[in-house]
């Protein structure tokens, strides 16, 4: 069964990453390279459709400035969809939704992988 994993990631320092998860109110994922803080969720491809660019950016929006605070700036954030795909691969996104990723300066990752 494809998944997809939805993920919002931050670049830093460890003991600057330990802030992360109070300012957002969120945990994120365990990981072994610590100098990457990672908010993740796993959807299956029966799962209902996660808008995971809204989402992630109402999360970010209004914490930037708390973020900054503590060093983390917006080139340091990126939002990823990692895909798992059988024969073929398609997506497509809302121009408006790119439009407010691009408003508020986060990158966009696509990785797709054939399983």
């Amino acid at each position: 069964m494809a998944k997809a994993f939805y993920r919002i990631q931050m670049y830093s320092n460890k003991p600057i990453l330990k802030m992360v998860n109070n300012i957002l109110e969120i945990n994120s994922k365990d990981n072994d390279n610590e100098n990457v803080w990672i908010y993740e969720v796993v959807v299956d491809e029966n799962d209902e459709y996660y808008d995971f660019i809204n989402i992630f950016l109402n999360i970010l929006e209004n914490k930037y400035v708390l973020l900054e605070k503590i060093g983390i700036r917006r080139n340091q954030i990126t939002i990823w969809m990692i895909y798992e795909y059988d024969e073929q691969c398609n997506m497509e996104f809302e121009a408006k939704d790119l439009k407010r990723l691009g408003d508020n300066g986060i990158k966009l990752c696509v990785s797709c992988y054939q399983i």
